[in-house]
């Protein structure tokens, strides 16, 4: 399959770039970006040619991996479906309702393969963790914590415009719910939401099983703070979710197989664009919830 990628972003530059090259079943194509010096600057690490035109990238692969902010993921994502592209997209798959449904009517119209990228669920560890507490029944509860310290360090995505405007619910929201969606069910209804520190936020998700589950999210905890944990209570006891031996690229690439077997098979993904657009119905359904709230004096 050939492949080509759109963006050029530090994290097209960290993940994606080095993912696609690596894979053995995979060709990268090519690299198209907003910022044609970019474009050719990464294409030139990777011996690959530069695009100027991203539908001239789109006439000479089989699918392409987006790796471009979620404010504008969407539309390249439409015009690639309709060009009868595989999609590997980054969560999340988009920041309004309309355009994430925009993006699954185009894939479920052209009969392309989609695979969103969920970091966690495509690390070994982690992946296996997850199908395991799926097939157990009678869990209680959930909680989860996912505290990144993004505006409160060095970090390459501090300057991301769509992260300072949505904050940690649109950029770490997503990798908690990939989790607890596929155990504990489908979300009926974010019962509750507040407003912590800064772009904290504080959720009560009610789920289809009938368990329920809380998520603390945060991209300005302190660096000392910062991680991911999530804890599940039930009949069957208490199991937390394992850490990962592997980072971005590989669980990237796993991702990227994946999608090679979505195409040749038809079979969809579990995280598909489907299930990517469930996943912003929950986020925009909790940030309503959210503008309901006043944050507390002295918060951002």
């Amino acid at each position: 399959m050939r492949i080509g990628l759109l963006g050029t972003g530090p994290w097209a530059r960290a993940a994606y770039a080095p993912a696609l090259a690596g894979h053995t079943g995979l060709e990268f194509a090519g690299v198209w970006g907003r910022r044609p010096e970019a474009a050719m600057e990464l294409a030139e690490q990777y011996d690959v040619p530069a695009y100027a035109d991203v539908d001239a990238l789109l006439a000479d692969v089989d699918a392409v991996a987006v790796a471009l902010p979620p404010s504008v993921q969407a539309g390249f994502a439409v015009r690639a479906a309709g060009a009868g592209r595989h999609l590997l997209l980054d969560k999340p798959l988009a920041l309004s309702v309309a355009e994430a449904r925009a993006v699954a009517d185009a894939v479920e119209r052209a009969g392309v393969a989609s695979v969103v990228f969920f970091t966690t669920r495509f690390q070994k560890e982690p992946e296996a963790w997850i199908e395991e507490q799926a097939s157990v029944a009678g869990w209680f509860t959930a909680r989860a914590q996912w505290l990144g310290a993004v505006f409160t360090s060095d970090s390459p995505f501090a300057a991301s415009p769509w992260r300072r405007e949505k904050g940690a619910l649109w950029d770490v929201g997503p990798h908690a719910l990939s989790v607890l969606l596929p155990v504990l069910g489908d979300v009926r209804q974010v019962v509750a939401a507040a407003h912590g520190p800064a772009d904290t936020v504080h959720l009560v998700l009610d789920h289809a099983t009938g368990a329920s589950s809380t998520l603390t999210l945060s991209l300005t905890a302190p660096p000392a703070a910062a991680g991911a944990d999530v804890e599940l209570r039930g009949e069957a006891g208490v199991t937390a979710l394992p850490g990962s031996s592997e980072g971005a690229v590989p669980a990237l690439a796993r991702a990227a197989d994946a999608l090679v077997r979505a195409a040749r098979t038809g079979r969809p993904h579990p995280c598909d664009a489907g299930f990517g657009l469930r996943v912003t119905e929950i986020l925009a359904a909790a940030e309503t919830r959210l503008s309901e709230t006043r944050p507390s004096e002295g918060t951002d």
